[in-house]
């Protein structure tokens, strides 16, 4: 009988222990980042260098203090794809990364698809915004956009 307790205490404790541990990767350490602060404002990185704001409409997005990699932000831009691609750096190696699910607009499987297909295209928008990370964007020719932060060449270093 006391081996049965303690095996289930100890199945118990391992139940709890994961279902916290999950809840802080999905849930935990999000937080939404508000459209009227510094850190939602798009900037791109334009042909001689400088970094420049962008026009965005409806913009939601996500970040978290525990890892710069989790930042992911969703809005449209009414500038053509024509005139970003002639003014901005286009990003060679985007790698959307997975938001968590209960962030919809977000879907890095189709975006990244949308890339490699050409549907869509990707801006280098910050270089280093965090040592040895990249913030990306990916536009569409109808003015939708995505944002997200990836390691670069420098990580690790």
């Amino acid at each position: 009988m006391n081996g049965k307790l303690v095996g289930g205490g100890i199945v118990l404790g391992a139940l709890i222990a994961g279902a916290g541990v999950w809840y802080a990767q999905v849930y935990g350490y999000y937080h939404t980042v508000d459209a009227a602060t510094p850190a939602a404002e798009i900037r791109l990185t334009a042909l001689g260098g400088a970094e420049e704001p962008v026009a965005t409409t409806g913009f939601e997005g996500i970040d978290a203090g525990s890892s710069p990699l989790r930042f992911r932000g969703c809005f449209r831009t009414s500038v053509s794809i024509a005139t970003l691609t002639e003014t901005y750096k286009v990003y060679e190696h985007p790698t959307p990364l997975t938001a968590p699910s209960w962030f919809g607009c977000f879907d890095a499987g189709r975006i990244g698809a949308d890339l490699e297909a050409g549907r869509a295209v990707a801006f280098l928008s910050e270089m280093n915004v965090h040592p040895g990370v990249d913030r990306v964007v990916a536009i569409y020719p109808d003015g939708r956009a995505y944002a997200w932060q990836q390691l670069n060449d420098k990580a690790g270093e």
